[in-house]
């Protein structure tokens, strides 16, 4: 069975980065696994935590950012630096559930998936034994349309395993997308044809902290960009964006488009259908920039005619 390459961004997260390391270690962890923890240059004690981390479990691989780069350059950072194929995000306030890996891993080798999300989210604040509620997904094979209708999908939570190779098809996370780097990074994953399935009946634990919430702090905070970042994100993607919907997405609706797609879904091109519109847009900008002998010889005739010369 392939191993797994644990990953945790780390940003100030002193109070509770050591229960979802003990997540993984105890009961989740097999030899060959590794767990990359990325320090994205935390301002409390978190360096100190995870020098005690390392202390307790050696195999921890330790990375730190010499400045604050955001969650997804974090995640990226250790994606780049993993030894495995598989890979698991947990962030470094939630909470893995006894044994639960095993599972999803032997799921997505028997279905050939690239993405395997547990069903299930339990939400708690204080005791991860009583949530405060849960949280659901359809079991089986996650349809792209719920992606581009922006439905509950495992990019949401971002808590889940996958392949390297459906990162490297997704060109990675998204970085300067603030809290929304894994709700785009699942998004990228399903345009590209990754194949996303859930597994019935698991879960993991979900800590709920508004005061100190990525999600918070960044996209509540500034609705008004959200659909700007999440554009910014798919635009290594436009050449199988639809056109009409491009120009909507980048016009009229740029505000707005992102909030609006249980309405006006995000619509692709027709699979196997010739792109041309980049085609000739590309063309157009060779010719501006490597003009034809042509151009040149009209363009040159007509200066000598200008200051007079024959």
């Amino acid at each position: 069975m392939p191993n797994i390459s644990f990953f945790i961004p780390a940003y100030n997260c002193a109070k509770t980065i050591s229960e979802s390391v003990d997540s993984i270690m105890e009961t989740n962890f097999t030899a060959g696994d590794e767990v990359i923890i990325v320090n994205d240059c935390s301002t409390d004690d978190t360096a100190g935590v995870l020098k005690e981390l390392k202390q307790k479990y050696p195999a921890i691989i330790l990375i730190s950012h010499q400045r604050n780069k955001g969650g997804a350059a974090a995640r990226n950072t250790a994606v780049e630096n993993a030894n495995n194929e598989l890979l698991f995000c947990l962030d470094s306030d939630n909470v893995l559930a006894s044994a639960s890996i095993t599972p999803l891993k032997n799921y997505l080798v028997e279905n050939k998936a690239d993405v395997v999300s547990f069903q299930f989210q339990h939400f708690f604040h204080d005791d991860k034994y009583k949530p405060a509620y849960t949280w659901s997904l359809p079991e089986g094979d996650f349809s792209l349309n719920k992606y581009l209708e922006r439905e509950n999908t495992p990019g949401q939570h971002g808590n889940y395993l996958f392949t390297k190779q459906s990162w490297l098809n997704a060109k990675g996370y998204a970085e300067g997308t603030g809290a929304l780097d894994t709700w785009t990074f699942g998004l990228r994953q399903a345009i590209t044809g990754a194949k996303i399935m859930v597994l019935k009946d698991t879960f993991y634990y979900h800590r709920l902290d508004y005061e100190n919430s990525y999600w918070m702090r960044d996209a509540e905070a500034n609705l008004g960009s959200v659909s700007v970042k999440v554009s910014y994100s798919l635009f290594p993607f436009f050449d199988i964006i639809d056109e009409r919907f491009l120009n909507y997405m980048l016009g009229k609706g740029r505000y707005s488009w992102f909030h609006n797609m249980g309405r006006k879904p995000l619509k692709l091109v027709a699979k196997g259908k010739k792109k041309d519109f980049y085609e000739k847009l590309h063309k157009k900008t060779q010719d501006f920039i490597y003009p034809k002998p042509s151009f040149l010889k009209r363009a040159l005739n007509k200066i000598k005619r200008t200051l007079g010369f024959k």
